[in-house]
């Protein structure tokens, strides 16, 4: 499948969240555009001060602005305005670190197995660039994972993954409560709640394209996230 772009009769929307991301926005959209033939790319602009819209727009994305702060935020912003038609919905980042060549594949599964809820890009099963992974953030990317599994019996091997592919109603049954990063975890539940399953792919994962969002301090409310989870 890599090399030639998937074609599909499901209607598709992407999902893009970004804040500040003038240097990755525009080849994330434009290789996403060269692997799938999606309906609608929508860029939820968390405002930023950069160039990121103007970039985004002349790649062909429709453009919406978040009403408050974070990915989770975004995220909800983009359920409201997605297509009434759309069947799958894909959710990457704006940053270039996820390749999109792995979309189609992720898009197939939900095609040819209907109890699939969700399809999610596994960055530690494969080599990543150099320097895409520091020591910490990998550190506390497993810790999580692992707490995660054993409260919350979702065995994922990365949980937290910015790639994904999602049945649209599965979101539109969804009442967000996460505003931040956590926004993943809450989302992996919801998927469980609503009877499907999730499947994990191999990916690469690729050096971002500016600066790096996710810092330290968000790894505690994404576990606060997981323990709102395990009790509710």
């Amino acid at each position: 499948m890599f090399g030639q772009k998937f074609q599909t009769n499901h209607p598709i929307n992407v999902f893009i969240a970004a804040l500040n991301e003038e240097e990755g926005v525009g080849a994330t959209i434009s290789e996403l555009s060269e692997n799938i033939n999606a309906n609608r790319i929508l860029l939820i602009d968390g405002h930023s001060y950069d160039r990121t819209v103007d970039v985004a727009k002349g790649c062909g994305a429709e453009i919406f602005f978040q009403d408050g702060k974070g990915k989770g935020d975004a995220l909800a912003k983009a359920v409201q305005c997605m297509g009434a038609d759309v069947e799958f919905v894909v959710i990457t980042d704006a940053d270039f670190t996820y390749p999109a060549e792995y979309v189609p594949e992720m898009i197939k599964i939900l095609e040819n197995n209907l109890q699939v809820g969700m399809v999610c890009g596994n960055r530690f099963s494969k080599q990543t660039q150099g320097g895409a992974f520091q020591g910490r953030f990998t550190f506390g990317n497993k810790l999580l994972a692992f707490v995660h599994s054993f409260l919350n019996g979702i065995d994922l091997q990365d949980p937290l993954t910015g790639l994904r592919v999602i049945r649209a109603d599965i979101l539109r049954k969804w009442v967000i409560k996460s505003k931040g990063f956590d926004i993943e975890v809450e989302l992996n539940h919801q998927v469980g709640k609503q009877g499907f399953d999730t499947v994990e792919v191999p990916i690469d994962y690729r050096v971002r394209l500016g600066e790096k969002k996710l810092k330290m301090k968000h790894g505690v409310s994404i576990l606060k996230r997981i323990l709102f989870e395990t009790f509710n």
